[in-house]
């Protein structure tokens, strides 16, 4: 009988940062199209805990399911979204800002680096990091490290986005089962679960209130316009990639992107009669 202990395979897990509060997270939250764990991740930062389905039940790689989330956040709001992501082989990030091609880095499972080291950069420019001590601190984890796994690269690379804020509340650690983070994410305080699409929050829930489509405010007509627009790129990237999650983030920006210059229209139409 062999005396090797079997070694669990990682379940695919992700978490979505976002540079904002909950309450402004949740107010756009709903451009997923799915429901998930919302929790405060450190000071002006929150996290969406997704529970997996997407690659649980549609068989869709992880890293492209997030990767479409991430980019019609980013649209949608403005401020970033950083994507974790990870599965049995490989591990990285994606983040998404505006209409700027997201900006990721992979590791394999086993930590060896296999992302390009102008993307780090380009990462740290994007979130203002330091330019020195935060840039040697990204440079390290493109390097050879036969001690540090997947895991490990992202622990690192949290660290370093920890003197930007973030702070994961404990529990939420990268390379755990969808599952599993969701049922801690759905357990800790001011933890709060983010709405399903077409729900009408009231103006004052967000200080983007006045943006979102439900509400119909003066920003909502030119974002939906530039919704729609970064919908149909998304959706002929996704095409090209041969990509659901990015052809289904191309899609819903522009259902949103349509039902916010619709709503537009209509309190135009609305006032323009009660003039």
């Amino acid at each position: 009988m062999s005396t090797e202990e079997s070694v669990p395979v990682p379940a695919p897990g992700a978490l979505l940062l976002c540079r904002a509060e909950p309450d402004s997270v949740a107010a756009v939250a709903p451009l997923l199209g799915e429901r998930m764990p919302l929790v405060p991740a450190g000071e002006g930062w929150s996290a969406l805990v997704p529970e997996g389905r997407p690659w649980r039940d549609g068989g869709e790689p992880v890293d492209r399911v997030v990767t479409g989330w991430a980019a019609a956040l980013a649209v949608g709001a403005p401020w970033p979204v950083l994507a974790l992501w990870w599965d049995a082989d490989r591990a990285g990030h994606v983040l998404a800002s505006g209409f700027r091609r997201p900006v990721g880095y992979v590791w394999l499972a086993n930590g060896t680096p296999v992302g390009e080291d102008e993307a780090m950069r380009t990462f740290a420019a994007r979130l203002g990091l330091d330019p020195v001590l935060d840039v040697q601190s990204l440079d390290r984890l493109t390097r050879p490290d036969p001690e540090a796994d997947a895991r490990a690269r992202l622990r690192g690379l949290l660290a370093v986005l920890a003197r930007a804020g973030v702070a994961l509340p404990v529990g939420l650690d990268p390379g755990e089962g969808a599952d599993r983070l969701g049922a801690l994410a759905r357990a800790l305080p001011g933890a709060r679960r983010t709405e399903a699409a077409g729900r009408r929050p009231t103006a004052d829930e967000s200080r983007l209130a006045a943006w979102m489509p439900w509400v119909g405010g003066p920003g909502a007509r030119a974002l939906g316009s530039a919704q729609i627009a970064a919908g149909l790129s998304l959706i002929a990237w996704g095409l090209r990639r041969h990509s659901g999650g990015w052809a289904t983030a191309g899609a819903l920006l522009i259902a949103h992107g349509t039902l916010g210059a619709l709503g537009a229209l209509g309190t135009a139409h609305g006032l323009a009669e009660r003039a």
